[in-house]
Protein backbone atom coordinates (compact mmCIF):
# COMPACT_ATOMS: atom_id res chain seq x y z
CA UNK A 1 0.00 0.00 0.00
CA UNK A 2 1.25 3.70 -0.97
CA UNK A 3 1.90 5.71 1.93
CA UNK A 4 0.26 8.41 1.52
CA UNK A 5 0.51 10.05 4.74
CA UNK A 6 1.73 13.38 5.48
CA UNK A 7 5.10 14.27 6.92
CA UNK A 8 4.32 14.91 10.83
CA UNK A 9 3.17 13.43 14.56
CA UNK A 10 0.86 10.73 14.54
CA UNK A 11 -0.11 9.98 18.22
CA UNK A 12 -1.79 6.46 18.42
CA UNK A 13 -3.66 4.16 20.92
CA UNK A 14 -3.50 0.84 21.28
CA UNK A 15 -4.88 -1.90 23.09
CA UNK A 16 -4.68 -1.90 26.94
CA UNK A 17 -5.15 -6.12 26.86
CA UNK A 18 -7.52 -7.15 24.21
CA UNK A 19 -6.00 -6.94 21.01
CA UNK A 20 -9.03 -6.72 18.90
CA UNK A 21 -9.95 -2.96 20.64
CA UNK A 22 -7.17 -1.48 18.00
CA UNK A 23 -9.23 0.42 15.44
CA UNK A 24 -8.87 0.59 11.96
CA UNK A 25 -7.66 4.27 12.04
CA UNK A 26 -4.62 3.00 14.09
CA UNK A 27 -3.80 -0.03 11.80
CA UNK A 28 -3.82 2.01 8.79
CA UNK A 29 -1.43 5.08 10.46
CA UNK A 30 0.87 2.35 11.64
CA UNK A 31 1.19 1.17 8.50
CA UNK A 32 1.91 4.38 7.12
CA UNK A 33 4.22 5.56 9.00
CA UNK A 34 8.25 5.57 8.24
CA UNK A 35 8.70 4.92 12.09
CA UNK A 36 6.90 4.37 15.39
CA UNK A 37 8.50 5.78 18.61
CA UNK A 38 7.90 3.92 21.57
CA UNK A 39 8.26 3.24 25.10
CA UNK A 40 9.69 -0.10 25.20
CA UNK A 41 10.66 -1.88 21.47
CA UNK A 42 9.93 -5.15 22.93
CA UNK A 43 6.09 -4.82 23.23
CA UNK A 44 5.30 -2.42 20.54
CA UNK A 45 7.44 -5.32 18.43
CA UNK A 46 4.79 -8.16 19.53
CA UNK A 47 2.02 -5.58 18.68
CA UNK A 48 3.53 -4.46 15.31
CA UNK A 49 3.70 -8.76 14.35
CA UNK A 50 0.46 -9.39 15.12
CA UNK A 51 -0.68 -6.77 12.93
CA UNK A 52 1.26 -8.05 10.28
CA UNK A 53 3.50 -5.18 10.07
CA UNK A 54 7.33 -4.21 10.14
CA UNK A 55 8.44 -1.08 11.09
CA UNK A 56 11.46 1.31 12.26
CA UNK A 57 11.26 1.48 15.89
CA UNK A 58 12.85 4.35 17.91
CA UNK A 59 12.56 4.09 21.53
CA UNK A 60 11.15 7.53 23.31
CA UNK A 61 10.45 6.81 27.19
CA UNK A 62 11.10 8.67 30.01
CA UNK A 63 14.63 8.37 30.19
CA UNK A 64 14.58 10.21 26.99
CA UNK A 65 16.77 12.88 26.90
CA UNK A 66 16.82 16.07 24.54
CA UNK A 67 18.99 14.38 21.60
CA UNK A 68 16.50 11.92 21.52
CA UNK A 69 13.62 14.36 21.13
CA UNK A 70 15.88 16.16 18.36
CA UNK A 71 16.18 13.43 16.66
CA UNK A 72 12.42 12.58 16.14
CA UNK A 73 11.73 15.89 15.34
CA UNK A 74 13.48 15.97 12.54
CA UNK A 75 11.75 12.95 11.32
CA UNK A 76 8.56 14.45 11.53
CA UNK A 77 9.34 17.31 9.79
CA UNK A 78 10.20 14.69 6.44
CA UNK A 79 8.24 11.85 6.95
CA UNK A 80 5.25 10.74 9.58
CA UNK A 81 5.94 9.38 12.72
CA UNK A 82 4.14 7.50 14.92
CA UNK A 83 4.18 7.74 18.61
CA UNK A 84 2.77 5.05 20.98
CA UNK A 85 3.13 4.22 24.35
CA UNK A 86 3.05 0.61 26.00
CA UNK A 87 -0.66 0.82 25.75
CA UNK A 88 -3.67 2.76 25.75
CA UNK A 89 -3.37 6.51 24.82
CA UNK A 90 -0.17 8.18 24.88
CA UNK A 91 0.73 11.30 26.84
CA UNK A 92 -2.37 9.66 29.76
CA UNK A 93 0.66 9.02 32.59
CA UNK A 94 3.22 8.51 29.82
CA UNK A 95 5.76 10.11 28.14
CA UNK A 96 5.61 12.51 25.04
CA UNK A 97 4.38 15.69 26.06
CA UNK A 98 7.53 17.60 25.59
CA UNK A 99 7.61 15.86 22.00
CA UNK A 100 4.24 16.91 21.14
CA UNK A 101 4.31 20.75 22.70
CA UNK A 102 7.69 21.19 21.41
CA UNK A 103 6.41 19.52 17.86
CA UNK A 104 4.00 22.41 17.98
CA UNK A 105 6.03 25.06 18.43
CA UNK A 106 7.83 24.11 15.24
CA UNK A 107 4.83 23.75 13.02
CA UNK A 108 5.42 19.74 12.76
CA UNK A 109 1.80 19.05 12.05
CA UNK A 110 0.38 16.64 15.21
CA UNK A 111 -2.71 14.03 14.81
CA UNK A 112 -3.93 12.50 17.79
CA UNK A 113 -6.01 8.92 16.90
CA UNK A 114 -8.82 8.02 19.60
CA UNK A 115 -8.55 4.92 21.40
CA UNK A 116 -8.08 2.56 24.55
CA UNK A 117 -8.01 4.64 27.72
CA UNK A 118 -7.86 2.56 31.40
CA UNK A 119 -9.44 5.25 33.08
CA UNK A 120 -11.89 5.99 30.93
CA UNK A 121 -12.87 2.17 30.96
CA UNK A 122 -12.71 1.57 34.33
CA UNK A 123 -15.37 4.75 35.21
CA UNK A 124 -17.38 3.10 32.89
CA UNK A 125 -17.21 0.12 34.58
CA UNK A 126 -17.65 1.48 38.10
CA UNK A 127 -20.92 2.50 38.67
CA UNK A 128 -19.64 5.46 40.43
CA UNK A 129 -21.20 9.19 39.25
CA UNK A 130 -19.51 10.24 35.59
CA UNK A 131 -21.06 13.45 34.76
CA UNK A 132 -17.95 15.12 36.57
CA UNK A 133 -14.45 13.21 37.28
CA UNK A 134 -10.82 13.86 37.63
CA UNK A 135 -7.88 11.92 36.18
CA UNK A 136 -4.84 12.20 39.00
CA UNK A 137 -2.30 10.36 37.50
CA UNK A 138 -0.23 7.90 40.13
CA UNK A 139 -0.68 8.73 43.58
CA UNK A 140 2.50 9.15 45.75
CA UNK A 141 4.87 6.64 46.52
CA UNK A 142 5.69 8.36 49.74
CA UNK A 143 3.06 7.92 52.55
CA UNK A 144 2.89 11.15 53.56
CA UNK A 145 2.82 12.64 50.07
CA UNK A 146 -0.12 10.00 49.06
CA UNK A 147 -2.10 11.52 52.49
CA UNK A 148 -1.69 14.97 51.42
CA UNK A 149 -3.07 14.36 47.47
CA UNK A 150 -5.64 12.61 48.82
CA UNK A 151 -6.76 15.14 51.39
CA UNK A 152 -6.49 17.92 48.66
CA UNK A 153 -8.44 16.12 45.96
CA UNK A 154 -10.83 15.15 48.29
CA UNK A 155 -12.65 18.37 48.24
CA UNK A 156 -13.50 18.50 44.30
CA UNK A 157 -17.05 17.52 43.45
CA UNK A 158 -16.04 14.31 41.31
CA UNK A 159 -15.03 10.82 40.83
CA UNK A 160 -11.53 10.91 41.25
CA UNK A 161 -9.11 8.20 39.26
CA UNK A 162 -5.85 7.42 39.99
CA UNK A 163 -3.47 4.43 38.60
CA UNK A 164 -1.78 2.56 40.66
CA UNK A 165 0.03 -0.86 40.92
CA UNK A 166 -1.37 -4.07 42.80
CA UNK A 167 2.01 -4.45 45.43
CA UNK A 168 0.95 -1.03 46.68
CA UNK A 169 -2.85 -1.02 46.42
CA UNK A 170 -3.17 -2.03 50.26
CA UNK A 171 -1.38 1.43 51.42
CA UNK A 172 -3.56 3.18 49.19
CA UNK A 173 -6.56 1.86 50.49
CA UNK A 174 -5.83 2.51 53.42
CA UNK A 175 -4.99 6.38 52.75
CA UNK A 176 -8.38 6.14 51.82
CA UNK A 177 -10.00 5.11 54.76
CA UNK A 178 -8.17 7.59 57.01
CA UNK A 179 -8.18 10.30 54.56
CA UNK A 180 -11.68 10.32 53.28
CA UNK A 181 -14.17 8.07 55.28
CA UNK A 182 -16.96 6.93 54.21
CA UNK A 183 -16.13 7.28 50.09
CA UNK A 184 -17.32 4.23 47.87
CA UNK A 185 -13.79 3.27 46.52
CA UNK A 186 -13.50 0.99 42.94
CA UNK A 187 -11.22 -0.51 41.82
CA UNK A 188 -10.33 -1.59 37.94
CA UNK A 189 -7.86 -4.50 36.89
CA UNK A 190 -7.42 -6.75 33.69
CA UNK A 191 -9.67 -4.69 32.15
CA UNK A 192 -10.58 -5.99 28.71
CA UNK A 193 -8.89 -9.14 29.49
CA UNK A 194 -10.41 -12.36 30.07
CA UNK A 195 -10.13 -11.93 34.08
CA UNK A 196 -11.42 -8.08 34.17
CA UNK A 197 -12.95 -7.08 37.32
CA UNK A 198 -14.05 -4.14 38.78
CA UNK A 199 -15.28 -4.67 42.29
CA UNK A 200 -16.68 -1.57 44.48
CA UNK A 201 -17.14 -0.92 47.97
CA UNK A 202 -15.75 0.15 51.30
CA UNK A 203 -11.55 0.79 51.27
CA UNK A 204 -11.55 -1.69 54.32
CA UNK A 205 -14.16 -4.05 52.54
CA UNK A 206 -11.25 -4.25 49.32
CA UNK A 207 -8.56 -4.42 51.61
CA UNK A 208 -9.99 -7.43 53.00
CA UNK A 209 -10.93 -8.97 49.88
CA UNK A 210 -7.61 -8.57 47.59
CA UNK A 211 -5.91 -9.79 51.42
CA UNK A 212 -7.30 -12.88 49.98
CA UNK A 213 -7.32 -12.74 46.52
CA UNK A 214 -3.83 -11.04 46.03
CA UNK A 215 -4.27 -8.49 43.03
CA UNK A 216 -1.94 -8.79 39.74
CA UNK A 217 -1.21 -6.33 37.24
CA UNK A 218 -2.05 -2.45 37.20
CA UNK A 219 -4.55 -0.89 39.01
CA UNK A 220 -7.15 1.98 38.26
CA UNK A 221 -8.35 3.13 41.55
CA UNK A 222 -11.63 5.31 41.98
CA UNK A 223 -13.16 7.26 44.98
CA UNK A 224 -16.56 8.30 44.89
CA UNK A 225 -16.86 12.48 45.45
CA UNK A 226 -17.83 13.61 48.44
CA UNK A 227 -21.63 13.94 49.75
CA UNK A 228 -23.10 11.39 47.48
CA UNK A 229 -25.34 10.13 50.12
CA UNK A 230 -27.49 12.24 52.27
CA UNK A 231 -26.19 13.86 55.04
CA UNK A 232 -29.01 11.96 57.65
CA UNK A 233 -28.40 8.75 55.98
CA UNK A 234 -24.36 8.81 57.49
CA UNK A 235 -24.04 5.79 59.74
CA UNK A 236 -21.26 8.17 61.75
CA UNK A 237 -20.01 5.53 63.33
CA UNK A 238 -19.27 3.31 60.86
CA UNK A 239 -17.38 5.97 59.51
CA UNK A 240 -15.19 6.81 62.99
CA UNK A 241 -14.37 2.84 62.84
CA UNK A 242 -13.05 2.59 59.41
CA UNK A 243 -10.84 5.88 60.38
CA UNK A 244 -10.02 4.66 63.72
CA UNK A 245 -8.62 1.79 61.94
CA UNK A 246 -5.48 3.53 61.07
CA UNK A 247 -5.33 6.49 62.78
CA UNK A 248 -6.05 8.73 66.32
CA UNK A 249 -9.21 9.69 67.47
CA UNK A 250 -8.63 13.26 66.85
CA UNK A 251 -7.58 12.45 63.27
CA UNK A 252 -9.96 10.19 62.76
CA UNK A 253 -12.60 12.89 63.85
CA UNK A 254 -11.08 15.50 61.75
CA UNK A 255 -11.22 13.42 58.75
CA UNK A 256 -15.07 12.29 58.98
CA UNK A 257 -15.82 16.08 59.67
CA UNK A 258 -14.27 17.36 56.77
CA UNK A 259 -16.02 14.16 54.63
CA UNK A 260 -19.59 15.17 56.10
CA UNK A 261 -19.50 18.67 57.70
CA UNK A 262 -20.58 17.63 61.13
CA UNK A 263 -18.75 19.06 64.50
CA UNK A 264 -15.70 17.94 64.69
CA UNK A 265 -15.71 17.77 68.65
CA UNK A 266 -18.63 15.82 69.01
CA UNK A 267 -16.93 13.11 66.35
CA UNK A 268 -14.37 13.24 68.44
CA UNK A 269 -16.05 12.73 72.10
CA UNK A 270 -17.92 9.90 70.01
CA UNK A 271 -14.29 8.52 69.13
CA UNK A 272 -13.23 8.45 72.11
CA UNK A 273 -16.18 6.00 73.06
CA UNK A 274 -15.32 4.45 69.93
CA UNK A 275 -11.87 3.12 70.57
Amino acid sequence: MENTLLPGLYIVATPIGNLGDITLRAIETLRGVSAVACEDTRVTGKLLHHLGLKKKLVRYDDHAGEGDRERLLAMMEAEPVALVSDAGTPLISDPGYRLVRTARERGIAVTSLPGPNAAVVAMTLSGLPNDRFLFAGFLPNKAKAREDMLAELGKVPATLIFYDTAPRLDASLAAIASVLPGREVAVGRELTKKFEECRSGSPQELSEYYAAHPPKGEIVLLIAPPGEEPLGEVDVDALLREALATAKASQAAAAVAKATGLDRKTLYARALELK
